[in-house]
């Protein structure tokens, strides 16, 4: 996504602007959305992610042997 963006603002300025400065323009402001879309995406979470409800971080002792850092307890409990 992010070389498209480039590539749009390069057609834009290099090529389109000598037919018609508004579709270079336009070109422009298309391209400079595609970013923030691109970020939104990537950083989207999975479904299966459930950083937020893990029983860790209210636990104390989450350290001490028997809690492990890579599996949350409570998908052992099922």
């Amino acid at each position: 996504m992010m070389s498209v963006c480039v590539v749009m603002f390069v057609l834009a300025w290099g090529v389109v602007r000598y037919y018609s400065v508004a579709a270079a323009i336009g070109m422009c402001l298309f391209a400079m959305v595609i970013p923030p879309i691109a970020a939104i995406l990537t950083n989207a979470r999975d479904r299966d992610d459930d950083w937020w409800d893990d029983p860790r971080w209210d636990d104390p002792d989450w350290k001490k042997p028997g809690h492990d850092r890579n599996r949350p307890d409570h998908e052992d409990r099922h």
